[in-house]
């Protein structure tokens, strides 16, 4: 039975408004980011399907990779809530111009590309400042249930998004759910203009500042994370997990040429991933503080994601494809959670936004960089062998962090909670 103890940090008037805010923006976002992926499946011919879904990753990684540093060091120096403002409306903007060149009739696919990389540009300064921010907007023994509660909210996202987004596309075609999308960015704006006392970023607790975003800050980042063990075996896993065995690019592929169910089928299955992490995370939030073997549990985590990977390469049946992408994202919502957890309680708030700034080369980096891969494997050797390999080698790269990282496998709550470095 969930307590009232579940929901401690909606208590926070400032944390909840930001919460429901951004659950409306991801539940707009994750819908774009199905309707991309077959927008793009739909403007290229039947034999370049895959790598053409795989340059979607591509072109959001390279601006990712470009920003991420300076982002990190932004976040850091200037007002998190501020940034988040000119984020929110640049990323409305790439929404509306997708929506506006599609109505017009668009064939080509580079306008998509060229958006796409735009949009992710834009989500490299956004989630730094958003990431900083929210661990402010609570009390520091409220920062375990902020984490959980943020993580179940961005997983139900996940599952209405491209629910919604599959049946949109299915009934009014993909320029609707790319308007959909520039409307949700308007929660996050009146969540941000309507806190209360919102935290401001002191010289004192920036190390730097306000004008201080220079190489040297970034490098101070850099070194932090390097040199702690378990913030960057945490990173590595992240990376690994999500290089190895991002399979989503193929989705329109399995849909539409392997399990033949169509545009609904292929919501169905987007969101899949989501479902199972849903119903997890609603486990974890009461569970979250109990958890003792945060290492080990972290490991057979991301193990469990490399072995439904695996499956769900080889099944051919819908419902049996759906539970395999519903337990990739029960498995890493345990592995998410408990990541985030690791971090914050083992950054300083200084710091905060730059770590997460090097976490976006491995984290975001790595899902992206593993669409670009999975796809030009699928176009030489098929979606399904893709999948197949992808899964064996997050189980390799896993096995390797374990053995490589004793302080990971060792690592307990009481010891993280001990050497907290959280304000």
């Amino acid at each position: 039975m969930i307590s009232s103890a579940s929901f401690v940090a909606l208590r926070h008037r400032n944390f909840r408004l930001i919460w429901v805010g951004l659950f409306l923006s991801f539940t707009g976002s994750m819908m774009q980011n199905a309707a991309l992926l077959w927008h793009v499946s739909l403007l290229v011919p039947p034999e370049r399907k895959g790598l053409a879904l795989g340059l979607v990753g591509l072109v959001k990684v390279a601006p990712i990779m470009t920003f991420s540093l300076i982002s990190g060091v932004v976040a850091d120096a200037w007002d998190r809530r501020k940034v988040m403002l000119v984020t929110q409306l640049a990323a409305t903007a790439v929404a509306v111009a997708l929506a506006v060149l599609t109505l017009r009739g668009l064939t080509a696919v580079w306008p998509i590309y060229a958006l796409a990389a735009l949009g992710a540009a834009v989500g490299a300064f956004d989630l730094p400042a958003r990431q900083a921010l929210l661990p402010s907007l609570v009390p520091r023994d409220h920062l375990p249930n902020a984490i959980s509660l943020n993580t179940i909210m961005f997983q139900t996202a996940a599952v209405v998004g491209p629910s919604l987004g599959g049946i949109v596309i299915a009934t009014g075609g993909v320029a609707w759910v790319y308007l959909a999308n520039a409307i949700s960015f308007s929660a996050v704006v009146a969540a941000l203009l309507l806190m209360r006392n919102p935290p401001e970023r002191q010289p004192a607790d920036t190390g730097a500042r306000g004008e201080d975003v220079s190489f040297r800050a970034a490098l101070e980042g850099l070194r932090f994370v390097f040199r702690s063990p378990l913030i960057r075996s945490t990173m590595l896993l992240d990376f690994f997990a999500t290089f190895f065995s991002s399979a989503t690019a193929l989705l329109p592929i399995f849909a539409q040429d392997v399990l033949r169910v169509g545009a609904r089928g292929y919501g169905w299955l987007y969101a899949a991933p989501a479902a199972g992490a849903v119903v997890t995370s609603a486990v974890m939030v009461p569970m979250t503080e109990r958890i003792q073997r945060r290492g080990p549990t972290l490991l057979w985590a991301v193990f469990g994601y490399g072995i439904a990977t695996v499956i769900f390469g080889v099944s051919r049946s819908f419902w049996l494809t759906f539970f395999c992408l519903a337990m990739t994202g029960a498995t890493d919502t345990v592995s998410t959670i408990i990541r985030n957890i690791v971090r914050n309680l083992e950054t300083p708030d200084r710091l905060r936004g730059r770590m997460t700034g090097v976490n976006m080369f491995f984290f975001m980096g790595g899902p992206q960089l593993g669409e670009l891969e999975a796809g030009a494997v699928a176009n030489w050797l098929g979606a399904p062998f893709s999948v197949i390999s992808g899964g064996i080698g997050c189980l390799v790269c896993t096995t390797w962090v374990a053995v490589a990282t004793p302080a990971l496998r060792h690592y307990r709550r009481e010891t993280s909670d001990a050497t907290a470095a959280v304000p």
